[in-house]
């Protein structure tokens, strides 16, 4: 299946569109809220690993509903490397279906479903990650998309 393009105001200053990075492989990981404790720790994961992506021809894009302000201030905080995107009309949220329903301590709410995407170079998803749970995570990626690249 084709990732669905999109749009979005990155922490890099300009526009970020997902067809611009063809010819790359590309994560794109949905977090609930920057500078939580599961949030913070799927971002540095990905974060630490990050030349090892780059050396796999792989950038990798964090997304949810902060704004651009709240991105910055948790880039700067925990100096990440890559760029974060800022979905605050939850517009690209909902065209990847990481809008929904969730449940926490009894309470039902809507938020974002962690999850992650793998798309290839031609822009077709190669692996979703529903409901992640952040432990080791961003390693599973990074060794998915090796036995990808092997091949």
């Amino acid at each position: 299946m084709k990732a669905a393009n999109f749009t979005l105001p990155s922490t890099n200053k300009k526009n970020f569109t997902l067809k611009e990075s063809l010819g790359k492989y590309v994560v794109l990981y949905f977090y609930p809220k920057d500078d939580t404790p599961g949030c913070t720790i799927e971002t540095n994961d990905f974060n630490k690993l990050l030349s090892k992506f780059k050396k796999l021809d792989c950038e990798i894009y964090g997304i949810s509903k902060d704004s651009l302000k709240s991105h910055d201030k948790f880039k700067d905080k925990y100096k990440i490397k890559f760029d974060l995107l800022a979905d605050e009309e939850k517009e690209v949220l909902k065209k990847y279906k990481v809008w929904g329903k969730k449940k926490f301590m009894g309470r039902e709410f809507m938020g974002i479903i962690r999850t992650t995407y793998l798309i290839d170079k031609k822009g077709k998803i190669l692996k979703v990650w529903d409901n992640v749970k952040v432990k080791d995570h961003a390693k599973e990626v990074l060794e998915t998309l090796q036995n990808i690249v092997k091949k």
